[in-house]
């Protein structure tokens, strides 16, 4: 018995461990975005995330369907999208509701976090490596 507890507490101590890692890589990732030469914009679209409660679901779409993201390359677009599911989550959860609530029925209309994904996801990209060739997605209107 002493045996299986203590391969419990290894795992336990292991995944523990793991999540701070993965936990401290991404926010090195925000912190190298926020330092790189969209610092300012992105700066004040964290600000706006930290403050999510604050701000109508329209407004936020908005925001980031201002913003030029041809310009900024698709690892950064990337830190932006988890940074907003983060935030998202978050936000949820501190409203006793699931942190995650897409709707799965093709005929629902897309939730905000499914309209932003597009236009993260659906503009041109710089040309690299990482950037995959195409991006499917079917949220191309802001859920009433």
């Amino acid at each position: 018995m002493k045996r299986r507890k203590s391969e419990k507490d290894k795992k336990l101590a292991n995944d523990a461990r793991l999540l701070r890692w993965w936990r401290a890589w991404h926010r090195e990732e925000r912190d190298a975005v926020l330092s790189g030469p969209h610092a300012r914009t992105l700066a004040e679209l964290f600000r706006a995330f930290s403050a999510i409660d604050c701000i109508q679901q329209s407004q936020l779409v908005g925001f980031i369907g201002a913003i030029d993201w041809s310009a900024i390359d698709y690892q950064t677009r990337l830190v932006v999208l988890h940074e907003l599911n983060r935030s998202i989550t978050k936000l949820r959860e501190s409203q006793k509701l699931d942190p995650i609530d897409d709707p799965v029925d093709d005929d629902a209309p897309p939730n905000a976090f499914q309209v932003i994904r597009g236009i993260l996801l659906s503009q041109s990209f710089p040309q690299s490596r990482e950037s995959p060739s195409e991006h499917p997605t079917k949220c191309k209107k802001e859920p009433s």
